[in-house]
């Protein structure tokens, strides 16, 4: 008997996760030699199919263009990689020495990625390749319209995973996505964290989840063409940004904010580059084709060229446009063209000044874009400043283009395909997810003003110790005879995860002190939650620990 699909959908989301945590519980074991290894092999993978990938993507969705779909694909591959290579996270990640606390890296999990239909190839192979980089196992949910090239994207960054030493059923991505079945994929018990990008019902879902998420809000990026600003240049970097794959990017500006002195300058190198201005009759027109009554966008002309737009709204224009423009007087509901639009159309506003144009930006923010990205385009410094101080966004670019300039690709930011936008934009994290976000971080924390100074408890025959230690006793000597930052990497390596491994000699040819022990030693169990055994401590005896507390003692 065949199940209906939205079982099958749950029935494969909780087949991959547990497959990727079976995984995951291998690969933490992994040196960061290895973990380097396989995602380097990951990288180069998705990097050699972004042409292949990015024609997928275009066919199955007829969103946006399949030539800046692979320059996604090779961004969120390559660059991202350059971006993460030298990140450690295994074992000792940093020491501070005047602190005396030594920071240890640890897995998530298993990460769960919601796939957006807009940039399905791209996203799916950065958020395996920084989860993968954090030792996490990784499972996908691709949006409906965008199964099969998302499917292969993941497909290839796993077989080449594998090929390169991980886990089979590292990375999974399902293949009959229901709203059920991702929903049992968010909510699964053996998910650590979730990397949302999608829709804002499919974001607070992940938030409502029960698990620890990563969101995305929606963008509504204004551009701000300020007076001093060079014109030609901040036109060209809108109209550029805005042809990029016809809009489909959040990061994508969503309005010129112009001011009124430069405002006839602006428009003639609009036009010179292919821009279309409509009538009040066809920006009428425009907006009805592209928003339903209750504001939400049309999807028939998301990523569509602006020709096609046009016509869909009834009326034409040049086969070569770029990008068509409407003017309008203010933002708000009864302005449906100043939201988000996805597509190649900018709304336009004129102000008087930096003051005004201030003030447009945060309502353009405010509606629908809050804590996310603006752009100035500006040669005034202080200006420029001001604008990094009041406005509601937590990336504000600086005569560039948004689109690409949002994600790192322009600047040095770090290059992410998922962009945070603070708790502004109801989301724990204002910054662009990348790597370091999906590791733990264990601190080992050395006594530095004790409540009772050890030199109290010394025995007579004892060696008195100073009472002010220096910073380099992170180094002291351990039992083993080694300092405690080798002997923490030794352990790591030895023992990752509380489980007997076998040493992998390309890593280290030193023998552990506690090696033999993990034959022999008593084995302390406490139970979790189901009640189930588990083990801990396993390869170090109780002499040993003695030594190891009198060390901190001292």
């Amino acid at each position: 008997m065949s199940l209906d699909k939205d079982l099958q959908s749950i029935q494969e989301a909780r087949d991959l996760v547990t497959k990727a945590k079976e995984a995951q519980l291998a690969f933490r074991k992994f040196s960061q030699e290895q973990v380097d290894a396989v995602v380097k092999a990951m990288v180069e993978a998705g990097f050699a199919a972004a042409e292949k990938l990015g024609k997928m993507a275009h066919e199955e969705t007829g969103f946006g263009k399949s030539e800046d779909k692979k320059k996604k694909n090779e961004f969120a591959t390559r660059r991202v990689w350059e971006s993460i290579k030298d990140l450690k996270t295994v074992g000792v990640i940093n020491e501070d020495k005047e602190k005396r606390i030594i920071e240890i890296a640890e897995p998530m999990g298993v990460v769960a990625a919601l796939i957006p239909s807009t940039n399905p190839t791209s996203t799916v192979m950065f958020k395996a390749i920084i989860s993968v980089k954090g030792r996490n196992g990784f499972v996908a949910s691709p949006h409906p319209k965008a199964v099969n090239s998302t499917g292969e994207a993941a497909r290839i960054v796993a077989q080449a995973a594998e090929s390169a030493g991980a886990p089979k059923g590292l990375i999974g991505c399902m293949a009959t996505p229901t709203i059920e079945g991702t929903n049992e994929l968010i909510r699964h018990k053996k998910v650590a964290i979730i990397l949302a990008t999608g829709s804002n019902p499919m974001v607070r879902a992940a938030y409502s989840s029960g698990r620890p998420a990563y969101g995305v809000g929606s963008g509504n990026v204004p551009a701000f063409i300020e007076r001093t600003a060079n014109v030609k240049k901040a036109v060209a970097d809108i109209v550029s940004g805005k042809m990029f794959d016809w809009g489909v990017l959040c990061s994508t500006e969503s309005a010129v904010i112009v001011d009124e002195p430069i405002k006839k300058l602006a428009i003639d190198e609009f036009k010179k580059r292919g821009v279309y201005f409509c009538s009040p009759e066809e920006k009428d027109r425009l907006s009805r084709t592209m928003f339903d009554a209750r504001g939400a966008i049309n999807p028939d002309i998301v990523g569509k060229p602006p020709v096609f737009i046009a016509q869909k709204a009834g009326f034409e224009v040049p086969h070569d446009t770029t990008c068509l423009i409407a003017e309008l007087p203010a933002v708000g509901r009864e302005y449906p063209l100043s939201r988000e639009k996805l597509s190649p159309v900018l709304s336009l506003f004129t102000v008087n000044g930096y003051r005004e144009g201030c003030e447009r930006c945060i309502e353009m923010l405010e509606f629908g874009g809050i804590g996310h990205t603006m752009v100035i385009h500006c040669a005034d410094s202080d200006v420029i400043l001001k604008f990094g101080l009041e406005k509601p966004a937590f990336r504000v670019l600086v005569n560039t283009q948004a689109a690409l300039g949002a994600v790192g690709y322009t600047n040095e930011l770090l290059p992410s395909m998922t962009l945070g936008p603070g708790t502004f934009g109801g989301s724990i994290i204002s910054e662009n997810v990348s790597a370091k976000h999906l590791i733990n971080i264990k601190r080992l924390a050395f006594e530095t003003r004790p409540i009772n100074p050890p030199e109290k408890f010394m025995t007579p025959t004892a060696t008195p110790s100073k009472t002010e230690l220096p910073a380099a006793t992170i180094h002291h000597i351990a039992p083993t005879g080694r300092s405690w930052v080798d002997e923490i990497d030794e352990r790591i390596r030895l023992k990752a995860g509380n489980a007997v491994v076998q040493q992998n000699p390309v890593v280290s040819s030193q023998k552990s002190e506690f090696s033999p022990a993990v034959q022999d030693a008593e084995k302390r169990q406490i139970k979790d939650s189901e009640g189930k055994e588990q083990q801990y401590g396993v390869g170090i005896t109780e002499e040993q620990i003695e030594k190891i507390i009198r060390e901190f003692q001292k």
